[in-house]
Parts: structure tokens; sequence; C-alpha cells
């Protein structure tokens, strides 16, 4: 058992507090080499700003979990040596799809992570999310779920179709699994290319392909439900300026984005 208070990283608790207090959002980056780590967490570091660096179950099959410990464990230190005195640097599985991986990774100094059940019925949804949360949380690591599904490609996650989350069942979900932050559905996407030309309108003035609105409606609905609840929101990457500047200007506490397109 590694503990990741030993590595130096911290789990999203006290950053998603901050976070939904201070107005804004935290960046949840997935790597898959040194050189991409490298790049998070120096401009983590110029910057000051709280991290997630993600791994997904491909990545963490690809890069190995022994060595993605001493990986994080050095980015900590490399903080430091960059001038950031207190790193706040969280190590996060990606759609863990499993109770084995969560635990796996939870035993092997991962500080937080995400059980991805969202294409279960709803019943069993909650129970292999409070499985996760109830082993996790015995080493005060926090846990991501997910309610509502995402189109696109992701690793091994992949959906054609997205389902908006239901607002009226994020309280439910919440109470009885005890997760620490919620994944929900809006309308942004998964993968790279994320729209047909069929569903994108086109900007009469630069003649560019504008993606379909988000359901800022049921964003606005679930906060409601769930007033100071840390909101995580998937596949951000490529959205209009506009709707990135409405979210990154929200205490949804986190937005995932790509390092140089290789996610999301």
């Amino acid at each position: 058992m590694v503990s990741y208070k030993e590595l130096g990283l911290v789990n999203t608790r006290e950053m998603f507090a901050k976070a939904i207090k201070g107005g804004y959002a935290i960046p949840a980056f997935n790597f898959n080499n040194m050189e991409q780590l490298q790049a998070i967490i120096k401009a983590s570091a110029e910057t000051k700003s709280p991290v997630i660096l993600q791994v997904s179950k491909g990545a963490r099959n690809y890069a190995n979990q022994t060595l993605l410990r001493y990986m994080a464990q050095g980015a900590v230190e490399y903080a430091k040596e960059l001038g950031w005195e207190h790193p706040q640097i969280c190590l996060h599985l990606d759609h863990g799809d499993s109770f084995e991986l969560c635990k796996s990774c939870v035993d092997f100094g991962f500080s937080s992570v995400m059980i991805d059940a969202s294409s279960l019925p709803y019943e069993e949804n909650i129970a292999l999310t409070k499985k996760v949360v109830d082993y996790a949380h015995q080493y005060d690591v926090t846990v991501e779920a997910e309610l509502g599904v995402l189109a696109g490609v992701e690793d091994e996650v992949s959906s054609a179709v997205s389902h908006y989350t239901k607002p009226e069942e994020v309280v439910d979900f919440a109470t009885r699994t005890g997760c620490d932050s919620l994944a929900i559905s809006i309308g942004t996407s998964h993968g790279a290319y994320k729209f047909t030309p069929e569903q994108c309108t086109r900007d009469p003035k630069t003649g560019r392909l504008v993606p379909p609105p988000l359901a800022f409606d049921v964003l606005d609905a679930v906060m409601e439900q769930l007033p100071g609840f840390p909101i995580v929101l998937h596949g951000c990457a490529r959205l209009p300026r506009a709707q990135y500047a409405r979210l990154t200007s929200t205490p949804i506490a986190v937005w995932r984005s790509p390092l140089l397109s290789v996610r999301y």
C-alpha cells in the first residue's frame, strides 16, 4: 500500500472547495509521457495553479503503475524546484471502469479516482460507485462519479450519442454514493473530432462551423440542486471561445481540457 501523501500529492477536496469559493475552475490534463508531464507542471508552477494530473486506464497500462508513482512524486519535486513551495498536485484515474482498477490505483498512490459507471442502469451505477467510494475514503482518496453519458471516443470509453444528466437525479445520486465530485453531461463531447458538419451551424462572418450549443440550463439546474458541490465537465476541448469563457468563470470545480490535442 502506497499513500499518495508520502509522494507529496493532494486529493481534490481542498482544491475543489477553494475553486467553488473563489469562482474559478481547475484544469485537469491527461498525460502519456514525460514531456507532457513537464509541460503541465511548468505551466502550473509558473501560475501557482492547482492541477489534476490524469491517467487513463490505457495510459496506466502503457506507462506501468510503478513508474507512474515515481513520475508523480518527481512532478511534485520538479514543481518545488521551479519555485512552487507548496504544490497542489493531484494524481487522478480518469474513467475507471471497474472496482478492481480503482482499488489498484488507490493502493498504488493515486490521490483521486474516477469510477465511470454511467453506461450502467441507474441503480447499478449507484451500487458500483458507492463500493469504490467506501474503499477509497478509507485512505482519504477522493472519488469522481459520472451521471449522464457523453458522446465521442476516449480510450475504451465511447458512445455514439449523449444523454444529458437529469437534474432531478443528482441529489439522490450524490447522497447515496457519497462521491466527492460529479461529472455531468451537458453536450460536451470526448475526442478530437466531436461533431459532424450536419450537427453544426456555419458562422456567416467567418464561414467556420460552429458546434451545437451546450445545455447550460441543465448545468444551472444541477448546480441549483447541488449548491456548492464540485461539478466536473469532460470533453471541453475545442469549444467556442464564448462557451469557454462562461465555463471557466462558473464555479463548477473542474473542466477537462487536452494537452497538445492528445486527449478529449
